[in-house]
């Protein structure tokens, strides 16, 4: 039974494998916009039935893509911080991850942005970031303290820097390296945080 359940689930990240890259090949080829779900069909050699198996749109196999990054963006936060020593270095441990992933992506952004497809992937990767900031934040909130800075602003503020500066490096071809890019940012953004939670 237990061999059969495991047969199961690798034959569907398979075919959700094959979707996923089959929409990122459609993407590079035509652009989001003019792709139809027979398109991803057609490319991933797969019935409608099985795509409406496993998602319910193109925007939504899009917004699943996501859900490796996701993992991975988390693991990089938890590593980050369970190495002792000052916050300032332990914070936002995901940003380096999330620079080098949108580096090795910048085709794919470039064929994004401006479009639907451009919208829903950055509003999954700031959902992404919003979570991971507010669960980093989560532990330091004082809610006794009449100064504090309400979280969620703090949340707003630093993933709204994050996207800025994420834009701008891309927009401009990403020049800098990403560790570079994230030195600046994680400066940036953890001087004005850090003396707010410590």
């Amino acid at each position: 039974m237990k061999l059969a359940k495991h047969a199961i689930d690798r034959r569907i990240a398979r075919t959700r494998g094959v979707l996923q890259r089959a929409l990122t090949s459609l993407i590079l080829k035509k652009g989001y916009e003019a792709i139809t779900i027979q398109d991803i069909c057609d490319e991933a050699n797969v019935g409608r039935s099985t795509f409406y198996a496993h998602y319910t749109s193109k925007d939504d196999l899009k917004r699943k893509g996501f859900d490796h990054l996701r993992k991975e963006l988390v693991d990089r936060q938890r590593d980050a911080q369970a190495v002792p020593g000052d916050i300032g270095e332990r914070s936002l441990g995901f940003s380096l991850t999330m620079f080098e992933h949108a580096r090795d992506h910048i085709d794919l952004y470039r064929a994004l942005v401006g479009g639907r497809g451009g919208t829903v992937s950055l509003g999954q990767i700031r959902q992404i970031l919003s979570d991971l900031v507010r669960n980093e934040f989560a532990a330091t909130t004082d809610k006794n303290s009449a100064d504090i800075v309400p979280r969620e602003l703090v949340v707003q503020y630093v993933v709204g820097a994050f996207m800025a500066v994420m834009t701008w490096w891309l927009d401009g071809g990403a020049k800098l390296p990403p560790k570079r890019i994230d030195a600046i940012f994680r400066r940036l953004a953890t001087e004005g945080i850090t003396s707010s939670y410590s």
